[in-house]
């Protein structure tokens, strides 16, 4: 009986998975206009919380926002979400972010980040890149207290940083490494 019930958690994992790894392939979960108000939303609380996000959004070439990732696992996990990026006040394009894991994971959890492209390179290499895995390319520099307290406006000089904000659930650790961010197509642009 335990090796059946095994079994069946291990079935059921992979294939959640699995069905993550599909909505990542350019399906549309979220209605448009709902994904640019999240999005908004999710770059107000984080600017609004933190000083430090709030100067990089001004002086930033573009930004990619996710306002709600969702990270599930047993040994095998995935987590996904949608987003947009923003240049201005401007929506440029939609994108979905994906990461697949395995390891000592059990639990869920939701959370939201935010990626500043800080120069010309890093937003090209998004467009060029049809699917940015976060660690290959550019340089994002993931921005937490440690990282935020010896960050300045005069000492910024990597391509990105990234912020995570809005933890909930049951998984400890969040990271953005080794995610694959992908462009929505067929979406209308210029919302």
């Amino acid at each position: 009986m335990a090796k059946l019930r095994a079994l069946f958690m291990t079935t059921s994992v992979a294939a959640a998975v699995i069905a993550a790894v599909g909505m990542s392939d350019g399906a549309r979960a979220a209605p448009v206009d709902d994904l640019g108000r999240d999005a908004n939303q999710a770059l107000q609380q984080l600017t609004q919380a933190n000083p430090l996000a709030a100067s990089l959004a001004r002086k930033a070439d573009a930004v990619l926002i996710f306002p709600k990732i969702i990270k599930a696992g047993l040994v095998f996990g995935g987590a996904y979400g949608e987003g947009v990026l923003k240049h201005g006040s401007k929506i440029e394009g939609y994108y979905n972010s994906f990461t697949g894991s395995w390891g000592f994971q059990a639990g869920a959890e939701s959370y939201g980040y935010v990626v500043f492209l800080m120069t010309g390179k890093a937003v090209d290499y998004l467009h060029s890149s049809h699917g940015w895995e976060i660690g290959v390319g550019p340089t994002v520099v993931i921005v937490d207290e440690g990282v935020a307290k010896n960050l300045s406006s005069t000492t910024l000089q990597d391509d990105a940083y990234a912020f995570i904000f809005d933890q909930k659930g049951l998984m400890a650790g969040v990271s953005v490494e080794g995610t694959k961010i992908s462009e929505i197509r067929n979406v209308p642009k210029g919302n």
